[in-house]
């Protein structure tokens, strides 16, 4: 019996696990692969045109901790006065911003 509870219980937090990472990436796909590309490669026209980072360059990624990130994400990035990313606080949920971070740190080649 003990054995079928922590199976139970390890399938349902893989499962979990596994939706909150497909959430992510329909989170990605909707907010942010218009300046980053689906790939993070940040090499869409907007993403031209603001300097979005490439998340694929892993001294990209090194240059940010997930902090940082959630900041950014949270409450946008601006520089010298001017919005280059908007803020997705009032969008997405602290943990929908966690997953998020993660995913980025997936798109590191």
């Amino acid at each position: 019996m003990k054995t079928i509870v922590i199976i139970t219980v390890s399938l349902f937090a893989a499962s979990a696990m596994s939706v909150r990472a497909a959430d992510a990436k329909a989170n990605w796909d909707a907010n942010c692969a218009q300046c980053h590309g689906k790939n993070g490669a940040a090499d869409t026209k907007m993403g031209k045109l603001l300097n979005a980072k490439d998340f694929t360059d892993s001294k990209v990624q090194a240059a940010f901790t997930d902090a940082k990130a959630t900041q950014s994400i949270k409450e946008g990035v601006k520089e010298n006065g001017k919005t280059t990313m908007k803020a997705f606080g009032g969008k997405l949920t602290d943990a929908e911003i966690k997953a998020l971070v993660a995913y980025v740190r997936t798109l590191k080649k």
